[in-house]
């Protein structure tokens, strides 16, 4: 009886362990280690054991790119880039609710804000957008702002450029 149920037990946790899988419904980025739970050098196959596989592929982008969003044709969610079979980049698509960075910053944040609780950052203007960037180590870290606010995160390479 006791192993019927230790079996059973550790089925539903197989089955259950894929449903898990998604994007974050208020994601986090780590400045220079994580963005909704995707490190940079990841395989494809630890993307999907942590986002899942409801992803739509971008055919116009230079680079394999998938596209995680929280319904199909929704704009927001989160955007990441492969090269050699490893994440290169990841980033946010348009301004996903309730994502926030340490130091309780959150999108819709003012500049002034993002200075303040993310140290000291250089600005890279973008077309229609400005990227606000600090490189530490191998990483770069990201905080998009748009329109007098802050639009969204990014990870990539240090040195890489962040307008997508």
């Amino acid at each position: 009886m006791r192993r019927s149920l230790l079996v059973t037990a550790v089925a539903a946790l197989v089955v259950a362990a894929p449903a898990a899988a998604g994007l974050p419904r208020a994601g986090a980025l780590v400045p220079g280690r994580s963005l909704g739970g995707v490190h940079l050098g990841e395989t494809a196959h630890a993307v999907r054991a942590s986002l899942g596989t409801f992803y739509g592929t971008c055919r116009g982008c230079p680079g394999r790119t998938w596209y995680f969003t929280y319904r199909k044709f929704d704009r927001h969610g989160l955007a990441v880039e492969f090269e050699r079979g490893r994440v290169s980049a990841v980033y946010t698509l348009w301004q996903p609710s309730g994502w926030h960075a340490r130091h309780g910053l959150r999108l819709g944040a003012k500049p002034l804000a993002v200075h303040e609780r993310a140290g000291p950052l250089r600005t890279i203007v973008c077309a229609g957008y400005d990227a606000l960037v600090r490189d530490a180590g191998p990483t770069r870290t990201v905080y998009y702002v748009f329109g007098g606010h802050l639009w969204g995160f990014g990870l990539f390479s240090a040195g890489a450029s962040p307008c997508r």
